[in-house]
């Protein structure tokens, strides 16, 4: 099954391949296993693969380029610019500049091994640099056949509006889940009325809809929840009260969490796709069963319910300033 994000033509599969857990954030990595895991992704006809030049930084799409290298007609490669590290890996700013936009396209390109990008995403919004001329620069790489489309993130619809008079955008991505139902508040209904589609990321709030985590024990010293608001003390207990009530809709419907989290996702309307990351072929397989399972109006409106708009306990980031700009 596909899903068609904006009017110039993006048709993706219904659910993606987040990628970034394969080389940061999320504790351990496999390489070998990473690349089993995107090729049966790409067999059980995922096309939409995720990814940003910061992921490692570099290595993830050093990585998918080495997996897609022998099937590249099969994959929708989506990267992202924007977020700007420093040797180290620490995130030292954003930048928007037409020149950083071009210079990074480059990059990509040449750790992706491939001639074209299909969806190139702005990661977070340059304040210091009007979002025309950042997309004045990217409606430069489409013509010039460097890029096929156009995605923002974690953008106001303030911005996104301004980014598409500059040049469609045909999807926006943004965290959206049971746990974090912002995009609600007005952002889908401003996206549908220009006609952009939606990318979800952390679909499964960032492993808590996936069950396991009753405490930081559980995650590794360098896993980056560990930093998360809605990971620490208090919150996470709070939060995993609102997972329990999902937990147990989803035993009486004989599903796993995640994958009655996901249908609930898939749900909210055809413009939608989430991009669940995972390393593993077996975790992969529980996500994409989700894309078959079908919810009554009243398994959705329990959900609802269950964990309403505003419920979890903490913010999505430590500082949310670099969001919805």
């Amino acid at each position: 099954m596909t899903r068609r994000l904006g009017r110039c033509g993006l048709e993706v599969s219904d659910i993606g391949l987040g990628c970034m857990g394969m080389s940061q954030f999320y504790g351990p990595r496999d390489e070998a296993e990473s690349i089993r895991t995107i090729h049966r992704a790409l067999e059980a006809g995922v096309n939409l693969l995720d990814t940003a030049d910061m992921y490692g930084p570099y290595h993830n799409e050093e990585l998918i380029g080495r997996a897609v290298r022998h099937c590249r007609d099969r994959v929708v490669l989506a990267t992202k610019f924007g977020n700007v590290k420093g040797p180290d890996g620490t995130v030292i700013g954003v930048n928007g500049r037409p020149d950083y936009v071009r210079a990074s396209c480059e990059g990509s390109l040449r750790r992706l091994s491939v001639e074209v990008l299909d969806v190139y995403c702005q990661h977070r919004v340059d304040r210091s640099v009007p979002i025309e001329e950042t997309w004045g620069a990217l409606a430069d790489l489409v013509r010039e056949g460097k890029v096929r489309y156009l995605a923002i993130s974690e953008a106001s619809a303030r911005t996104i509006g301004r980014a598409h008079r500059v040049h469609p955008v045909s999807a926006v991505q943004t965290e959206y889940s049971l746990l974090s139902r912002d995009p609600e508040a007005g952002l889908l209904a401003e996206l549908r009325s220009l006609g952009i589609g939606f990318i979800a990321y952390s679909p499964l709030g960032r492993g808590l809809l996936g069950g396991g985590i009753s405490s930081a024990d559980d995650l590794t010293g360098d896993d980056f929840r560990r930093i998360l608001p809605r990971f620490q003390p208090g919150n996470l207990g709070r939060n995993n009260a609102l997972v329990s009530r999902v937990a147990q809709l989803a035993e009486a419907r004989g599903v796993s969490t995640a994958q009655i989290a996901l249908a609930w996702l898939l749900a909210q309307g055809p413009d939608i796709v989430p991009i669940p990351g995972t390393k593993t072929r077996a975790r992969l397989e529980e996500n994409l069963t989700a894309a078959t399972l079908a919810l009554t109006a009243e398994e959705l409106a329990l959900l609802d319910s269950a964990v309403p708009p505003g419920a979890a306990a903490g913010d999505r980031y430590p500082d949310m300033s670099s969001v919805n700009a």
